[in-house]
């Protein structure tokens, strides 16, 4: 870009004018839908890599869980390294390493080879998200107008849930399953273009170092507990090696608090959970997306295996709630840009709740009108709670920060995404005792408990998070990580 096409960019007060910032918003947006739409094509596809590859429930469990594992052990060092090394920087090298791992997993030999592809895909996905929340987050300064672009945001992640499984459906079932792949390509191509013209490069003013043993013990923390989530029904939830597995993710867990509050430069800034709202919003994104990851794996399975719909059938039964969390996420931006996040959450608690019990009683003859009732309800309650769980988890932090902060929430949102595949298919996995549909659909059963229970979670944090208990904390919290900005305004 020439500098006077970048002057012209720039309003008289030295911000962005607002067409540079709805297209840096546009162009963040396309990182999002290659991210999320993979997630959803490659739920749609589980089954016919199931028979590809001859693989049990187990391996299906970690195709999906490979990917999500490595995105929430890294999301946060992207963050911080972006923060440092430059957000643009590290945005377009995230983009060409997704763009390969795509195009490997496209051409994987086996399932373990997937995994691995997968695994790839994921650490360039995990350069994309914070990122490009960081990106919005120092372009879109106004608080309400930034809460209306994470509005629109949350609003992608709707798009590619009713685009992804349509396309998933109709590569499936007309390619195979290995082209679903091939569409983050383009997309992301083009996006490299995009941000290499116009993302503006920023950074923190101060570079943080790297925390290399938070980093070893995160990693160690959510391999561990996934690994012993999703293998417990094969080793037994009693046995040596699964007590061991759980023993070593606690102790990793004690040590990564006790290292983190002493650390002078964290990968996880433990004073950021003194602020109630930041805490409950990052436990509601683990709660809420563990509801859409198990409601999804569970759901592609029943539909295909149990009800013998194509791909593309399977899919088009499922629009009713990705339309819902295509539209409303918009909706709920402007709520809580006006109004505040607690009516979203709420109303998003209940309808995950209300949702998922409707689920729980399915059986192999189920009507499809009360399927379709019941994905509109689970789908309203996704779609109003995203937004209010970002706006939560990135107010009233610094902006230097703003690539860490961004990084939390958007971690918590990957750590629910992987416990929620893990929990629910070490539920059925333990369950199954015929291998014949009316035997798995009853056991499946738990599967659709434990997700009422993420709706109750979300309801009830959502209750605490918007009290004025919880906005004191949040006050306290902004005061003591940004004492500048607070000391500025009050002389």
């Amino acid at each position: 870009m020439s500098v006077e096409a970048s002057h012209a960019a720039l309003s008289d007060d030295g911000e962005l004018s607002r067409r540079r910032r709805v297209g840096v918003l546009l162009i963040c947006s396309m990182s999002l839908l290659v991210v999320s739409l993979d997630v959803t094509i490659v739920n749609v596809a589980l089954p016919s890599i199931g028979r590809d590859f001859h693989a049990s429930l187990s391996g299906l469990q970690w195709t999906v869980d490979a990917y999500t594992l490595v995105l929430a052990s890294f999301l946060m060092l992207s963050g911080s390294t972006a923060d440092r090394l430059g957000r643009r920087r590290t945005f377009i090298t995230g983009l060409v390493m997704f763009i390969s791992g795509s195009l490997l997993c496209s051409l994987a030999p086996n399932l373990t080879a997937l995994i691995v592809f997968r695994m790839l895909q994921a650490l360039g996905g995990s350069m994309l998200n914070p990122v490009a929340m960081s990106i919005i987050t120092n372009t879109f300064t106004n608080p309400k107008e930034r809460a209306q672009a994470i509005g629109v945001w949350a609003a992608v992640m709707g798009f590619s849930m009713a685009l992804g499984p349509i396309i998933g459906g109709l590569l499936v079932g007309s390619v195979g399953w290995r082209s679903i792949f091939w569409i983050n390509i383009p997309i992301g191509l083009i996006a490299v273009v995009l941000a290499l013209r116009f993302v503006p490069e920023s950074r923190a003013a101060v570079a943080r170092k790297v925390d290399a043993r938070g980093q070893v013990l995160v990693v160690v923390l959510l391999a561990s507990l996934t690994f012993g989530i999703i293998q417990a029904p094969s080793y037994g939830w009693s046995s040596a090696s699964t007590f061991g597995v759980f023993a070593l993710s606690l102790v990793a867990f004690v040590v990564l608090v006790a290292w983190e509050r002493r650390c002078a430069e964290p990968l996880i800034n433990v004073r950021f959970f003194r602020s109630a709202p930041f805490s409950t919003a990052t436990l509601i994104a683990v709660a809420s997306f563990a509801g859409l990851s198990g409601f999804l794996f569970l759901n592609t399975l029943y539909l295909q295996e149990v009800r013998g719909l194509s791909p593309l059938g399977a899919g088009i039964d499922t629009l009713p709630m990705a339309a819902m969390t295509l539209l409303l996420p918009p909706v709920a931006g402007r709520v809580v840009g006006h109004y505040g996040a607690r009516l979203p959450l709420l109303l998003g608690g209940l309808s995950l709740l209300v949702g998922s019990l409707m689920l729980v009683r399915l059986d192999v003859a189920t009507p499809f009108t009360w399927l379709f009732c019941a994905y509109v309800v689970f789908g309203v309650g996704f779609g109003v709670v995203n937004p209010p769980i970002t706006s939560a988890a990135v107010s009233g932090m610094p902006r230097a920060q703003a690539g860490v902060a961004s990084g939390i929430a958007s971690t918590s949102r990957q750590v629910g995404a992987t416990l929620g595949v893990a929990i629910v298919g070490a539920l059925v996995g333990s369950k199954i005792g015929v291998n014949s549909r009316v035997g798995f659909v009853l056991a499946t059963r738990g599967g659709w408990w434990f997700l009422a229970g993420c709706g109750g979670a979300v309801l009830l944090l959502g209750l605490l998070g918007t009290s004025k208990w919880a906005r004191a904390t949040a006050d306290r919290t902004a005061r003591e990580l940004n004492p500048e900005y607070f000391e500025g305004r009050e002389s």
